[in-house]
């Protein structure tokens, strides 16, 4: 590739990332797909219907993902998730404090984007706080404590965290073809799993949990392999193109967020530049307002009070400081992380569910008492 071709196939990234990330807005918003809600109704209710869309949702991620890897246009290693080395206290207190926290902010990252889209005035105050709690723990005070002492307890692996490079290192088995096996296996097992039960084949668990999951898929590939140059024409260096991490990535919601706050702050400084973190942000924002104008379901919506403001502002910390620490959200490592079958993004969804259902129990344990 010649330098002067590049502007053009950055944009052409930049353009496909917004596109799928808009549809992935749209889908959310029309089906009010949650991962925190999906907890919720099963905690409340004992329903699993938003659950079958989320397990759907991870099923065909996780098809798509290896059949790719399989393929040889993508490796999981190319990935933040899939490196040798597991932080998994991090993944742990991390998970906890952001599944505690989405219940708190009703609603993880992607969700509040979502529900800026419909007119949340909430949501916006969340967005806020979340973007400024997840900066802090990236790069400012709350960093420096992350990495002195939770994320300095990890293991060191012979191989990638990824389940399939662990079967390659025990067995010898070809990299590609343990890829699509697993991927395959724990793909369809869930896929079964939904598709067992009558809700599991209605049409809004059917078009929440294939759609993202078809997102998820499509910009791992606009990343790993149209935004991948083996060789960059001014550094001569392997590069995925418009990375905030300079690694291969898909769709996550805390620190794009934070990515996302700094480029407004700061648009005139010619440094910082559009990324597939940030115009994936705005782009589940934009296809959400265009669901909820397009189907008159646009409200603004304030706080009832004091209680539920302070709520979403501790949940918005909990979740900017719990996302960055656990490397990624209900999105980005219940959906992206564990695509790639990463022991670390296996361990980080266990810790969020946990929390999630901590802070249900909890907030249930609340109206007990007052009631």
């Amino acid at each position: 590739m010649q330098e002067a071709e590049l502007p053009g196939l950055v944009a052409q990234v930049l353009w496909s990332a917004f596109a799928l990330a808009a549809v992935f807005g749209a889908i959310a918003q029309r089906t009010h797909f949650c991962t925190m809600g999906a907890v919720a109704d099963i905690v409340n209710m004992g329903d699993w219907t938003r659950m079958r869309m989320w397990l759907l949702a991870i099923g065909t991620a996780m098809i798509g993902f290896n059949a790719m890897v399989g393929l040889g246009w993508v490796e999981a290693r190319d990935s933040v998730y899939a490196g040798p080395r597991l932080i998994w206290l991090s993944n742990v207190l991390g998970g906890l404090l952001f599944g505690f926290g989405m219940v708190l902010a009703s609603g993880c990252g992607s969700k509040t984007l979502v529900r800026i889209g419909g007119g949340s005035l909430k949501a916006l105050l969340v967005f806020c706080v979340l973007g400024i709690a997840s900066y802090a723990t990236l790069r400012g005070i709350v960093a420096v404590a992350r990495v002195a002492f939770v994320d300095t307890v990890a293991l060191t692996l012979p191989a990638g965290q990824d389940l399939p490079s662990l079967l390659m290192q025990a067995t010898g088995a070809s990299g590609g073809m343990s890829a699509l096996g697993l991927g395959l296996g724990f793909g369809l097992a869930l896929v079964a799993f939904v598709l067992a039960r009558p809700e599991g084949r209605s049409a809004e668990v059917l078009l929440a949990g294939l759609g993202i999951g078809a997102v998820i898929v499509g910009v791992w590939w606009v990343s790993g392999r149209l935004g991948h140059l083996a060789e960059h024409p001014v550094t001569l260096e392997d590069v995925f193109l418009a990375t905030n991490t300079q690694r291969m990535e898909s769709l996550t919601f805390v620190a794009p967020i934070a990515y996302t706050l700094d480029w407004l702050i700061l648009f005139s400084d010619t440094s910082k530049v559009l990324t597939i973190g940030i115009v994936t942000t705005l782009g589940v924002v934009a296809g959400s307002a265009l669901v909820a104008l397009l189907t008159r379901s646009f409200r603004w919506e304030g706080f009832a009070g004091t209680e539920d403001t302070a709520n979403h502002i501790v949940g918005a910390v909990l979740m900017g400081i719990g996302g960055v620490t656990a490397m990624g959200c209900t999105v980005g490592q219940g959906l992206s992380g564990i695509s790639t079958l990463a022991l670390g993004s296996f361990i980080a969804l266990a810790a969020i569910m946990a929390g999630a259902v901590l802070a249900l129990r909890w907030q249930m344990w609340r109206l007990e008492r007052q009631a």
